[in-house]
């Protein structure tokens, strides 16, 4: 098992084994602590980088999503899309950081969830995101 298919802290598992985009960006590594929201981590490697050698964007972009979809969930069958994601880049992270992303729920509808959130790494905000999401309902047996 190499470093990125490790989890990088205690207590973070993974969050959707069957997702086949998240799993090939990430791993993206998910813990939930005495109903704090869910946080996502990644340990960056050169997969994770532009040319630049630092965190693309479009992975920052992913795991926001994620976090931001994961807090507006009532429970874990709940499914959702992303209607709207706008964010800013603020600093940036390079091969060997852990970077994590949380979000909030502000507001849930039947039809809309409205979520805000940040990718960090330590002290340092590297993105700041607020998104709209739509309810689809459960995932269906198959």
């Amino acid at each position: 098992m190499n470093d990125a298919a490790k989890p990088p802290l205690p207590g973070y598992t993974t969050y959707d084994p069957v997702d086949p985009f998240e799993n090939r960006a990430g791993p993206f590594w998910y813990a939930q602590v005495d109903g704090a929201p869910p946080k996502f981590a990644v340990q960056v490697t050169e997969q994770h980088c532009n040319s630049h050698g630092i965190v693309h964007g479009g992975l920052m972009m992913t795991m926001i999503d994620l976090a931001l979809v994961a807090v507006s969930k009532i429970d874990a069958t709940d499914r959702l899309v992303t209607v709207s994601l706008n964010a800013e880049f603020v600093a940036s992270a390079k091969i060997g950081d852990l970077i994590e992303a949380s979000g909030t729920l502000t507001r849930r509808t039947r039809s809309l969830a409205f979520a805000r959130g940040q990718v960090t790494c330590g002290e340092r905000v590297l993105l700041t995101a607020s998104a709209v999401l739509k309810p689809i309902g459960p995932r269906p047996t198959q």
